[in-house]
């Protein structure tokens, strides 16, 4: 029976370790590093994605609440990224701003995203809910 449960034991904390334990840490501290925008998805009638200022390239994002974009045009932006967290029917709800400037191009983009939720260690999705349609924009590692 000692055997047993040693051994259980054991191998809880062998797949204990071996997980990611990203789930575990806050989401401003979650979302710091290199994402790319890997598809936007719009639901519902009308809209284009041809009108949202970030559904392609890289953004990496800093601790201390700056980043950088690159777009698919290498055309390069620096700029700023808030989280902020609300309770809506129960429900926690993080919505996240980013706002970054192209200096030499005269550029500013903008975007705050109403819902964005963690799907694994490398992949969040971030919604933008508008009358008659939502945007889906997924950003992965």
């Amino acid at each position: 029976m000692y055997k047993i449960l040693a051994f259980t034991l054991i191998l809880i904390l062998v797949i204990f370790n071996g997980c990611s334990k990203d789930f575990l840490k806050s989401y401003d501290k979650r979302i710091i590093g290199t994402w790319r925008i890997d598809d936007v998805d719009r639901l519902g009638l009308g809209g284009s994605t041809s009108q949202l200022p970030f559904v392609n390239g890289r953004i990496t994002f800093f601790e201390n609440g700056t980043l950088d974009y690159t777009n698919a045009a290498n055309e390069k932006f620096t700029g700023n990224w808030e989280l902020s967290k609300k309770i809506k029917n129960e429900e926690t709800v993080h919505s996240l701003q980013i706002t970054a400037v192209d200096f030499t191009n005269q550029k500013v983009l903008s975007e705050y995203y109403d819902d964005m939720q963690f799907m694994s260690t490398n992949h969040f999705k971030a919604n933008i809910v508008s009358t008659f349609h939502t945007y889906i924009t997924h950003f992965r590692r």
